[in-house]
């Protein structure tokens, strides 16, 4: 009984690691990207003047 009450939490806490590390890569990937350098387009929106 408790081998598997252990097995099963322990499943848990491995898919719960697994998960936090994605999102740790995630945030790697894409946080870098919203919140560092911007190296996109400079988007500069003004009203032409006439």
């Amino acid at each position: 009984m408790s081998e598997t009450k252990s097995a099963g939490s322990a499943g848990v806490v491995a898919v719960l690691v697994i998960f936090v590390i994605l999102v740790i890569v995630a945030l790697f990937m894409f946080g870098g990207r919203l919140f560092g350098e911007r190296k996109g387009v400079d988007v500069n929106i003004t009203a032409p003047s006439k």
